[in-house]
């Protein structure tokens, strides 16, 4: 791999309300080698001279699934493993060209998917997967319709459906052995549901999930493997339930209060907004096949989005950057940008995609900042987002380059 110089860079650490101007940066193998306000003097490969453009840590989303091809999670399920394989490929490689760098999935991506980027198989940002989310009958998860029957909610291991982002699991027995099963399946960390949500066809928005015997099981074979659990949860009363159990992050968290935001931050629990995808959903869900089940559902946690910001901000309760679209709204992932910047401010906003997805994933050393020893995660950008995040908005079309361990994935900068 190519050593790469960065001169003469305005460079933007999240911690930091300024860029600073006239910063020199060097790569080696996959690592930050160096950093510098002062010329370097290196013998390198290659010289690229932003000539006062931004050079940003590449970007983290927490809530992203990369296997959600279709807004209809039920109908995607019938889809062959094959064409839902290829299309997240192309997914992936859209995630990776607005400059994410590092994405958590929140269901549906296994080991293999993870493993073909790794390996350079296909292109896409690093991925930390959480297997097949755990729901419990008749949860969020629990894609089946109402019927005068129930079908096997889970398919035999001879024809597992790549298009699931849930399995379901109920009982402590039950959910220890389905934990288990995901972390040997290679998950990076455990997802449940812990209340009703807008894409899932029966439950309710405010049904509660998982008892709390079961939840604690989930967590404690989380805890087992050294790593931990997130949670879909929405309501005041599911949060404080999860959060109880030993929860580490709660995932949209529309409707909740500020006593339970003040639990969450007394037990260190981190926040996880999505709120671009209900815009998404309420503007072209139906157009795209979302079933009206769920259509009728997204005004239950539309509005009290923008709120639950400043319930959080108040509580001192830290937020991660997520989006959780599907299918072919994916495109407006950076969009989460403007639409917190317009409560946060855009510093705040940049925070909760760099150095806060950083401590979400353990992995305060190795992303989100421009520092030595970390992994050269980059971006330049034309612009300062710190002042105006328009600039990271749309499929890319201001950040001429992206690199990603130390390797450029998209190079524009000469064109």
């Amino acid at each position: 791999m190519p050593t790469i110089l960065f001169k003469n860079a305005a460079l933007l650490d999240p911690l930091q309300p300024d860029l600073h101007e006239g910063h020199h940066v060097l790569v080696e193998d996959s690592l930050i080698k160096e950093v510098s306000d002062r010329p370097l003097q290196a013998s390198v490969d290659q010289i690229i001279d932003l000539k006062g453009k931004t050079l940003m840590p590449g970007l983290i989303d927490l809530h992203v699934h990369a296997v959600a091809v279709e807004l209809n999670l039920a109908q995607q399920i019938h889809i062959p493993n094959v064409l839902v394989t290829l299309r997240s490929a192309r997914l992936l490689r859209g995630m990776l060209r607005r400059g994410f760098t590092t994405v958590r999935d929140a269901g549906g991506a296994g080991y293999a998917l993870k493993q073909a980027i790794d390996s350079g198989l296909t292109d896409g940002p690093r991925l930390f997967v959480s297997g097949r989310a755990l729901s419990q009958t008749g949860g969020h998860g629990d894609m089946r319709a109402r019927s005068d029957y129930l079908p096997d909610a889970t398919p035999c291991a001879c024809c597992v459906r790549v298009g699931a982002l849930a399995r379901v699991a109920d009982g402590v027995d039950g959910v220890r052995k389905a934990a288990r099963e995901e972390l040997l399946m290679g998950a990076d960390q455990i997802k449940i549901m812990a209340s009703g949500g807008v894409a899932s066809p029966t439950d309710p928005v405010g049904a509660l999930g998982y008892s709390e015997d079961e939840i604690r099981a989930i967590v404690a074979e989380a805890r087992a493997r050294q790593t931990y659990v997130l949670a879909h949860a929405y309501t005041a009363e599911a949060i404080a339930r999860a959060v109880r159990c030993g929860v580490r992050t709660i995932e949209h968290g529309n409707l909740v209060d500020l006593p339970t935001a003040r639990l969450m931050a007394e037990a260190r629990v981190y926040a996880v907004p999505t709120l671009v995808t209900y815009e998404a959903l309420a503007n072209e869900g139906a157009h795209y096949g979302l079933a009206p089940e769920s259509v009728a559902k997204i005004a239950d946690v539309h509005d009290a989005g923008l709120s639950s910001l400043g319930i959080f901000r108040e509580a001192g309760v830290k937020m991660g950057f997520g989006t959780d679209l599907l299918g072919p709204s994916q495109r407006l992932q950076s969009e989460e940008f403007r639409i917190r910047a317009e409560i946060l401010g855009p510093r705040e906003v940049i925070a909760s995609a760099t150095v806060i997805g950083a401590e979400v994933l353990g992995m305060e050393d190795k992303l989100g900042r421009i520092v030595p020893d970390a992994w050269a995660d980059l971006l330049v950008v034309e612009g300062n987002p710190l002042r105006d995040v328009a600039c990271l908005l749309g499929q890319g079309e201001h950040i001429p380059l992206v690199m990603k361990a130390g390797k450029i994935q998209f190079d524009n900068l000469k064109a």
